[in-house]
């Protein structure tokens, strides 16, 4: 279920890094970068427990929101491994940080705050912190990994790289950085995206697997993530006139500085004209299987939930979710995110950002 191992057999630049490592004055911190498939986790898990048996307290920021090995996925987590280990599924992570994806597109502050604030807490604990990242290096991933670089301030930037593929990255920290470019390993294993959907189903379903259902009242939280509860309700006439022009069901409808957001069901097939600019809809189907993140009062997320019903009147939801009914009092905040998913591990879509 976990793509990376812990493995001695590595390349000789590695044993040189480590030693770098061992040397450098601590806490320290090190964020690996490189591409889809090049081996950062499994650089970071011989890191780690090369480290660990030095003698050193070592903490783990999972943000490969995707491919998460310290479950569950869609958040970025942070773990303090206790011991040798072969993989990161068997570090119990210490706390989370909900973005609500499993990609970083279009989740950018979601991204940079939660290794942020994860790099803040590891602080207070450990003499090595590691930041595995996604695979995300071009395009608008060279400026994530900018931001987030300034933002973390890493000691130590690890570059893993088949031919020059980071330099857009790397070239603003050249004097800033202590900067170690390593060569892809030839035993890197590449994955399919049918590949990685299996694995990231696998652990959604052991993450959701003694799952129980409640019912909770949302009005005894904060809602955030969505627009869905921004605003004020629209009023019998407005809800009747748009139910009329655009033959829906309305759901639920708010009125958001002079725009529409309505959760509507289809009541005829016909063709509609909408102007986005003041109408924003979603088809209420679209709700259920949605994941939310369980915040704490300090923002940090407690554990994951699946919206399987809400009754807008009532403001009453059916969450699925494995967290017991005394850390579901600990919830200060439910936060809505953009994966439709089963607890069964099925993905059913993802939601644009601003479809909320």
């Amino acid at each position: 279920m976990n793509k990376a191992r812990y493995t001695q057999e590595v390349p000789e630049d590695r044993k040189e890094l480590l030693n770098a490592l061992n040397e450098h004055k601590k806490p320290v911190k090190i964020m690996i970068l490189g591409g889809v498939d090049t081996g950062k986790t499994t650089l970071a898990t011989f890191l780690a427990n090369e480290l660990l048996s030095s003698g050193f307290r070592i903490a783990i920021i999972d943000s490969d929101i995707g491919q998460k090995g310290i479950l569950p996925p869609a958040t970025i987590s942070l773990g303090f491994p206790e011991g040798l280990f072969e993989s990161f599924g068997e570090i119990k992570a210490y706390k989370h940080y909900f973005v609500g994806s499993i990609t970083p597109n279009q989740f950018f502050g979601e991204m940079i705050a939660g290794v942020k604030l994860l790099t803040d807490e590891a602080e207070k604990k450990a003499d090595i912190i590691i930041i595995d990242t996604t695979g995300m290096i071009s395009g608008a991933g060279v400026e994530l990994k900018r931001m987030k670089i300034e933002t973390v301030k890493p000691d130590v930037i690890v570059a893993l790289q088949k031919e020059n593929e980071l330099e857009p990255i790397l070239k603003p920290f050249e004097e800033k950085t202590q900067i170690f470019r390593l060569e892809v390993s030839k035993k890197v294993r590449k994955f399919s995206r049918e590949e990685r959907r299996e694995i990231r189903k696998e652990k959604w379903k052991k993450y959701f697997r003694d799952s129980k259902s409640y019912t909770v009242n949302l009005n005894h939280f904060i809602i955030s993530g969505t627009q869905l509860f921004q605003g004020e309700d629209i009023n019998e006439n407005e809800k009747s006139l748009l139910e009329a022009l655009f033959k829906w069901l309305i759901i639920h409808g708010r009125k958001i500085g002079g725009k529409y957001l309505i959760v509507k069901v289809d009541t005829s097939n016909i063709p509609r004209q909408v102007d986005k600019n003041v109408l924003q809809y979603i088809d209420f189907e679209k709700l259920s299987n949605l994941l939310l993140g369980m915040i704490d009062k300090d923002g940090f997320c407690v554990g994951l939930g699946i919206l399987k019903f809400v009754n807008f009147r009532d403001m009453k939801a059916e969450i699925l979710t494995p967290l017991d009914e005394e850390t579901i009092k600990e919830i200060r905040e439910i936060r809505f995110g953009r994966v439709r998913v089963r607890e069964d591990g099925e993905e059913l879509g993802l939601l644009d950002r601003n479809a909320l």
